[in-house]
């Protein structure tokens, strides 16, 4: 496994983390696809989280060297923080989480994250299901209706972030948000934010123009998911007709590793020997092969159609 300075954090992180999504026989994650309203709900808790299935992709992860963690939904968070009881790390680990009912749409304008009561509330509630003391990266993840409700909401946030770190309760801050360009930038240049965690894959790409490059500018790590678009990439593959979606897949990874500014893909799966091959194709470099495959892609009507929705959204 190879390592990386993730910005000024101090910290080396894997090239590949390992994303806390379990998922239903579809393919299609759990939690999020079985009751959505739920899976946002601060203290709902899906049953079968943290699994045998589940120990023999973190068995996996430790032993490819694997040192980055990423959970999202509280079912995600307090099956990591068990099965780290039952399955203790054999070198130190780094994990991503973000506050339930907070980020994204799921609060109108995100008010809750402004106010450092109910912030650090929500840090306490995180810490009691992963079983740890400190939370490493925090999630901040706000939309842009956040900032023009409030005019002083990123003060609000700078102050929050520092109160969180001087009280030991978090390491360091993501910023994160799914309204593109203009949101990203504002949160980089706050100067508040330890790294960046962003979409970014060939077809969702335009974070290349200016928030990689601000990152970049400002000494932050950028940590990279959704290589297959939520899988959107294996349709296109259909479409292509490609039947060696392994390869694809590989291209996909490789592709976003290789590009100047992206230091780490988050990757989720549920089956530890496909874990195990995303790692393996990442100690290779991008190729030809790769580039002729991701050009097949390119000429589906799936793909025209998803990458003009994604530069539409990231550029709004």
């Amino acid at each position: 496994m190879k390592y990386i300075p993730l910005g000024k954090t101090g910290i080396e992180v894997s090239v590949l983390g390992m994303g806390g999504h379990e998922y239903l026989p579809s393919g299609k994650s759990r939690g999020f696809n079985e009751d959505f309203a739920k899976s946002t709900t601060p203290g709902a808790l899906f049953e079968g989280f943290g699994n045998e299935n589940r120990l023999n992709v973190l068995r996996e992860a430790y032993d490819l060297g694997i040192n980055f963690f990423d959970v999202t939904q509280d079912s995600e968070k307090e099956a990591l923080g068990r099965n780290l009881k039952q399955l203790p790390p054999p070198h130190e680990i780094y994990i991503q989480t973000r506050p339930e009912g907070m980020v994204y749409t799921y609060d109108e304008n995100n008010v809750k994250m402004g106010k450092l009561e109910l912030l650090r509330a929500e840090v306490q509630r995180i810490l009691k299901l992963l079983q740890r003391e400190r939370i490493d990266f925090f999630n901040i993840a706000p939309m842009k209706c956040a900032f023009t409700h409030d005019p002083e909401y990123l003060e609000k946030l700078g102050h929050n972030i520092a109160a969180l770190k001087q009280e030991g309760l978090i390491r360091f801050a993501c910023a994160d948000t799914f309204s593109g360009e203009e949101t990203y930038l504002k949160m980089i240049q706050s100067g508040y934010f330890d790294i960046v965690y962003i979409n970014f894959n060939f077809a969702d790409y335009q974070a290349q123009r200016k928030v990689l490059k601000a990152a970049a500018a400002q000494g932050m790590g950028v940590v990279d998911r959704e290589a297959y678009m939520k899988g959107q990439l294996f349709h296109m593959a259909k479409e292509a007709e490609i039947t060696d979606t392994g390869a694809l897949a590989d291209a996909a990874l490789r592709w976003c590793i290789a590009q100047e500014g992206i230091d780490m893909v988050v990757y989720g799966t549920g089956k530890p020997h496909h874990l195990r091959s995303a790692a393996e194709a990442l100690e290779k470099p991008f190729s030809e092969a790769d580039q002729a495959l991701i050009d097949r892609i390119k000429q589906t009507p799936l793909y025209r159609t998803y990458e003009e929705g994604k530069n539409a959204e990231f550029l709004q």
